[in-house]
C-alpha cells in the first residue's frame, strides 16, 4: 500500500502525525504514511486544524481543499486534498501517468 493516492483530481494521503513538534515540517515516507510534523497539541482539534492550515500552504491550495477523511483523534489519518497546484518536493508525491 502506497501513502498517497490519486483519485481524478484530487490527492488522498496516508498521514503518520506527530504533534508537538520542534517545527512544522513533512518528514517523508514513513512505512504506509507521510511522516509530518507539527508544533500545534493534540488538543481539542488544534493538531487536526494545524495540519490541514500546513498542508493547505504546502500544496498552495485554500483551507477548504483539505479535508480530513479519517482519524480524527488518532495519529495516523488520512487526507484528501483537491486539486492541488503545487507538490512538495520533499514529498516526492508523483502524479499517476
Amino acid at each position: 500500500m502506497s501513502w498517497y493516492r490519486w483519485q481524478g483530481a484530487d490527492l488522498l494521503l496516508t498521514v503518520r502525525l506527530q504533534p508537538r513538534a520542534s517545527r512544522d515540517e513533512i518528514v517523508g515516507p514513513h512505512g504506509d504514511a507521510l511522516k509530518i510534523r507539527i508544533t500545534a497539541p493534540p488538543v481539542e482539534g488544534q493538531a487536526n486544524a494545524h495540519l490541514i492550515r500546513f498542508l493547505a500552504k504546502a500544496f498552495d491550495v485554500g483551507r477548504g481543499q483539505v479535508t480530513l477523511v479519517s482519524g480524527d483523534t488518532a495519529r495516523s489519518k488520512q487526507l484528501r486534498i483537491h486539486d492541488p497546484r503545487h507538490l512538495p518536493p520533499k514529498a516526492m508525491i508523483q502524479p499517476a501517468i
